[in-house]
C-alpha cells in the first residue's frame, strides 16, 4: 500500500501539470496577429480643443481609408493587428478610450475609425509620458491578442513635467517586452525633440532599424504625419522617410542565468514520480509563445 506520503506528492505533482496545461489551453485560445499597437494620445492642457480635433481626426481618417487595411494590414503574414487608444495627461490621468480591436477587414478597421471618432476629451492637465507607458505596457499582457510584435506609439506636444521617469517607464516596458516605442511630436521646438529622442524612443522595429520620431511642426500637418507613421509601424519593413531614428543603440534586456544544483545521490520514489511530472510540466509551458498573456 502506498503511504499517504506518496499519494499527496503524485497529486501535488497531477495539480501542477493539470495547470501548466490548462495555462497553454488559455494562451492558444488567444487570437494571432502580426503587430499589437497601442495609441498613446497626448490631450494635456497645452492642447486646446481645436487641436484635440485635429489630433483625433488624424487617428481615425487614417484608419477610415481602405488603404491602410488593403495595402499594409493584410499583406503581413497573419493580415491583421490589434490596436487600442489611450488618453493621457498627468501622473493620474490616462483612460483607455478604445479598448484592444481586431482589424482584420476594412470593415473592422472602419468601425475602429469611428470608435475614435465618438471619444471624448477628460483631461486638460500637465504633461506625463512616462506614467503613459507604464499605464499602457501591462495592457499588452491582458488583452485577448498575441502579436508577433508589440509597439507603443507616443503623441505629444511637449517634454515631461509630471509623473513618472520617462526614461524608466520606456526602460521597463522594453524590459518587459515590448518591442519598439516610437513617437511623433507635433512641435518644432528642438527642446521637445530631443526629449523624444533621449527619453521615449527606444527597442528595434520590424526590419531591425531603431524606434524612429515622425515631426509635425503643427496639428493641421498631424493628419499627414500620423498616416505616415502608423503604416510604418504596421508595415515594418521601413522608417518613414523624413522620420528620425533614435540615435542610442538598443537597450539591451541581460539575462541572469540560473544557476544549476548538483543532483542528489539517491531520490525517492515520490520525488522520482514528481520529477517525471514536473518535466512534462515544464515542457508544456515551453510550448507557450514568447510572450505569456497573464494577469499583472
Amino acid at each position: 500500500m502506498k503511504s499517504p506520503y506518496f499519494v499527496y506528492t503524485v497529486l501535488t505533482a497531477v495539480s501542477c501539470v493539470s495547470v501548466a496545461i490548462s495555462t497553454s489551453a488559455s494562451a492558444a485560445t488567444l487570437t494571432a496577429v502580426d503587430t499589437e499597437l497601442s495609441l498613446l494620445v497626448d490631450v494635456s492642457g497645452s492642447i486646446d480643443d481645436r487641436e484635440f480635433d485635429l489630433q483625433k481626426k488624424g487617428y481615425a481618417n487614417t484608419f477610415l481609408n481602405p488603404n491602410l487595411f488593403n495595402d499594409f494590414i493584410s499583406k503581413g503574414p497573419l493580415g491583421k493587428i490589434a490596436v487600442n487608444v489611450i488618453y493621457w495627461s498627468n501622473a493620474l490621468q490616462q483612460q483607455e478610450v478604445v479598448g484592444w480591436t481586431l482589424i482584420d477587414s476594412v470593415a473592422a478597421s472602419q468601425q475602429f475609425a469611428n470608435a475614435i471618432n465618438a471619444t471624448t476629451r477628460e483631461f486638460f492637465g500637465v504633461t506625463a509620458p512616462g506614467s503613459a507607458i507604464a499605464f499602457a505596457t501591462p495592457k499588452f499582457f491582458n488583452n485577448d491578442f498575441e502579436g508577433t510584435r508589440q509597439v507603443i506609439d507616443v503623441s505629444g506636444d511637449g517634454e515631461e513635467n509630471d509623473g513618472t521617469d520617462t526614461e524608466t517607464a520606456r526602460n521597463m516596458a522594453l524590459a518587459r517586452g515590448i518591442d519598439a516605442i516610437n513617437g511623433i511630436i507635433v512641435s518644432s521646438d528642438p527642446v521637445v525633440k530631443n526629449f523624444y529622442l533621449k527619453e521615449i524612443l527606444g527597442g528595434v522595429n520590424g526590419d531591425g532599424s531603431p524606434a524612429f520620431l515622425v515631426e509635425a511642426a503643427t496639428f493641421d500637418e498631424f493628419n499627414s504625419a500620423i498616416d505616415k507613421k502608423i503604416k510604418a509601424e504596421i508595415k515594418v519593413n521601413s522608417i518613414p522617410v523624413g522620420a528620425i531614428p533614435v540615435e542610442e543603440a538598443p537597450i539591451p534586456i541581460k539575462e541572469v542565468p540560473i544557476p544549476v544544483k548538483a543532483a542528489p545521490a539517491s531520490v525517492p520514489e515520490p520525488s522520482s514520480v514528481l520529477s517525471v511530472l514536473a518535466l512534462s510540466s515544464v515542457s508544456v509551458s515551453s510550448m507557450l509563445k514568447r510572450k505569456q498573456k497573464y494577469n499583472l
